[in-house]
């Protein structure tokens, strides 16, 4: 799969120097697999939740962290819509991020 915005990442572990294995390490996994459905994504993520409306999230670093993506399965793209602290998750309504 394609993560088009892999800059959200980088700009995201540049102020937040802890998250950065563990957001490379998925971006490493997600970016070398062909990943046509949810049933293959959970295999390879069995933590990953599906939360509607094309959104996927993530549990980084032992839940640490949150990543919100929108994944799009027939394109093989992957777009960041959110990553923090498990604690802002809590925050935001993840359909609509």
């Amino acid at each position: 799969m394609r993560v088009v915005t892999h800059r959200a990442i980088v700009n995201y572990y540049s102020k937040n120097k802890r998250s950065r294995a563990a957001l490379e390490l998925w971006y490493e996994k997600i970016s070398k697999k062909e990943i046509n459905n949810l049933a293959e994504l959970k295999f390879l993520f069995p933590t990953a939740d599906y939360v509607g409306n094309d959104r996927i999230v993530f549990d980084i670093k032992r839940n640490d962290y949150r990543l919100i993506c929108i994944v799009k399965f027939s394109s093989q793209k992957v777009y960041v819509r959110f990553i923090d602290p498990h604690s802002e998750y809590d925050k935001i309504d993840v359909k609509h991020c």
